[in-house]
């Protein structure tokens, strides 16, 4: 499986020429990188996305705010970004999403992992509820086991 910093690297560089995607498909993207930033570092800021992701502080600022007002980020005076409850909650989501879809094209179907990890980021943000659980069920009953339960 793709460690952290790989999956970073994936989300920034599907985000790169990407900029007419949806705020909520967007927004999922800030969530999981913030997400992921947090599994090396204890303190993550505006700066730090920014350079993740390879965007301007002024449009990381924009996205911040409007996480923020929709009560999934807050952000300390110190400029410290934590994801909130319902922020981890959705953060933790599309990860699960992220790497299940991606494991799936390479170890189900055999697709190499850089087109398997670019499907993947595209998916994640448009499959059902259905379909994702259907494809999870499948994946388990074929012996699969996701990243958090294989510590």
């Amino acid at each position: 499986m793709l460690q952290w910093n790989e999956n970073l690297r994936q989300t920034a560089a599907k985000r790169k020429g990407h900029h007419s995607m949806s705020l909520h498909e967007s927004g999922e993207d800030y969530l999981e990188t913030i997400y992921l930033l947090h599994q090396n570092n204890p303190y993550v800021r505006s700066v730090d996305i920014a350079n993740a992701l390879g965007y301007t502080k002024a449009s990381i600022s924009r996205a911040m705010r409007i996480l923020r007002e929709e009560g999934l980020i807050t952000i300390a005076e110190d400029g410290d970004v934590r994801l909130t409850k319902a922020g981890l909650r959705k953060a933790v989501e599309v990860y699960e999403r992220h790497t299940l879809i991606t494991d799936f094209f390479e170890q189900f179907l055999g697709v190499n992992a850089v087109t398997a990890e670019k499907d993947a980021c595209k998916i994640e943000h448009v499959i059902s509820e259905e379909s994702y659980l259907r494809l999870r069920a499948y994946m388990t009953k074929q012996g699969y086991k996701p990243e958090q339960e294989e510590k």
